[in-house]
């Protein structure tokens, strides 16, 4: 049996800010996937992150609502989550193909991550930008 001063510090720890499971803080966020190999059209999608969620649970989330917007990724033991496929389309070491995960903050200014799909925390105001390119 729980005693009350232990159920009390069980109930203020899910009420602490940025608990998990909690959609009240959500961050909207845009995922714009690009093909720079190919003349395909680009395709933008409306998503959102939780507080500090990361960008993986955005796509997840996404995935799982139904617009059409698939990935797949394999994990690395070392790097984490690393993202193969979007939209049916894969990259090909053949092919010297890739996906690159590109962030654009809101003055315009793209970066690459130093941080994968599995690390990355969106912000308010960014593009998440799903590129597919030519190494």
């Amino acid at each position: 049996m729980m005693t009350p001063a232990l159920l009390s510090a069980a109930l203020l720890l899910l009420l602490l800010p940025g608990a998990p499971a909690q959609d009240s803080n959500q961050t909207p966020i845009s995922i714009h996937v690009i093909n720079s190999v190919t003349n395909t059209p680009n395709m933008t999608y409306s998503t959102y992150v939780v507080f500090r969620g990361i960008l993986l649970g955005a796509m997840r989330r996404l995935r799982d609502s139904g617009p059409g917007f698939t990935f797949k990724y394999i994990e690395d033991s070392n790097y984490g989550p690393f993202l193969t496929s979007v939209n049916g389309l894969a990259g090909c070491p053949t092919m010297r193909t890739y996906w690159e995960l590109l962030v654009k903050k809101a003055g315009g200014r793209v970066f690459r991550p130093d941080v994968g799909i599995g690390c990355y925390i969106p912000m308010a105001d960014e593009e998440i930008i799903l590129n597919f390119n030519k190494y």
